[in-house]
């Protein structure tokens, strides 16, 4: 296969790519910086988030590799609470996939669309099937942003005949997701802070989430991948997590087990815009995909911690 990956220097952009060459396939990537983790990832360096008035001359120029089988768009501005601080960023989130969705289009190939468990909303009423999505529910521009995404797909589709598959993703962590002076993600975050017995902010006591380790999400992806280039029906929305809820005390609870540290809390209410309360519905990803993941919180948080220490040693960031 010949897949074409936006966002490709992000933590599942690269492991993507990575996994798709181990097993023969063509990757390119398409990112506004250059990978962090690896050199391995043919990329172009392009911010997709610019407004392309000449398509084929912008987006779509010369660089670009002929005879695509897909393309997979993970390219976006993913941390909520940035969002909501700079709402002008989830506005660039629906230019990328409006720019990704024309290239598709124009050359015919399908897509692979990252959304959100954001798209439901803070759930009191503990719905996550894919169909009862309620969008009254916004609680964020993120995850606006993953709703017009997913609106404007299924506009091509109607109108263009585009072949695609959007997956929800909750909490993805583990591997190539510890570059926290660019972006701030609480599990390496925390690694690294209890690592140094420095204290933590939880917020949300009882925040309930869905934690999903990379390995799943890439099995699934790539399931949904195979699908897709196999021409069997597809057009479908996808939750893709683990399925189980977890506390982000308990996850620290983790950390520190695997450090072999006692993580000092403080417990603040969670933020504006945050979800609450999520716990994936995954019926539908093992009924289409044979999805059926494998990694407990518990056993992803200390694969997790094995890699970000190593990781940090080898680079001299410990």
């Amino acid at each position: 296969m010949r897949v074409l990956i936006t966002g490709s220097s992000g933590q599942i952009g690269t492991n993507l790519g990575l996994y798709l060459q181990e097993r023969g396939h063509y990757v390119f990537g398409i990112d506004k910086r250059p990978n962090t983790w690896t050199n391995q990832i043919e990329t172009l360096l392009q911010d997709l988030s610019v407004p392309y008035r000449n398509f084929l001359g912008g987006i779509g120029h010369a660089d670009y590799p002929d005879n695509l089988d897909l393309v997979v768009h993970f390219a976006a501005h993913a941390k909520v609470h940035e969002l909501v601080e700079q709402p002008d960023r989830a506005l660039e989130n629906i230019t990328m996939t409006y720019n990704v969705l024309e290239f598709c289009r124009q050359n015919q190939v399908p897509i692979i669309f990252s959304s959100s468990r954001e798209v439901y909303g803070d759930i009191h009423r503990y719905i996550t099937e894919e169909s009862y999505a309620d969008f009254a529910f916004t609680e964020s521009p993120y995850s606006a942003s993953k709703i017009s995404g997913e609106a404007l797909i299924y506009s091509y589709a109607q109108c263009y005949g585009l072949r695609y598959l959007v997956f929800r993703f909750s909490n993805v962590y583990g591997r190539y997701d510890n570059d926290i002076e660019r972006m701030l993600r609480v599990i390496p975050h925390f690694i690294r802070q209890i690592s140094r017995r420095q204290p933590i902010t939880v917020y949300g006591e009882k925040k309930m989430l869905d934690f999903t380790y990379i390995d799943d999400c890439i099995s699934g992806v790539y399931r949904g991948i195979e699908l897709l280039t196999s021409g069997q029906p597809a057009n479908q929305t996808i939750n893709l997590a683990y399925g189980q809820g977890n506390s982000l005390i308990a996850m620290a609870s983790f950390i520190g087990e695997a450090l072999g540290i006692e993580p000092e809390m403080t417990i603040e209410p969670s933020r504006v815009g945050e979800v609450t309360h999520y716990v994936a519905n995954i019926g539908k990803a093992h009924a289409l995909l044979d999805y059926t993941p494998q990694t407990s919180l518990r056993e992803g948080i200390h694969k997790a911690v094995a890699w970000s220490t190593d990781w940090w040693s080898r680079t001299g960031q410990s």
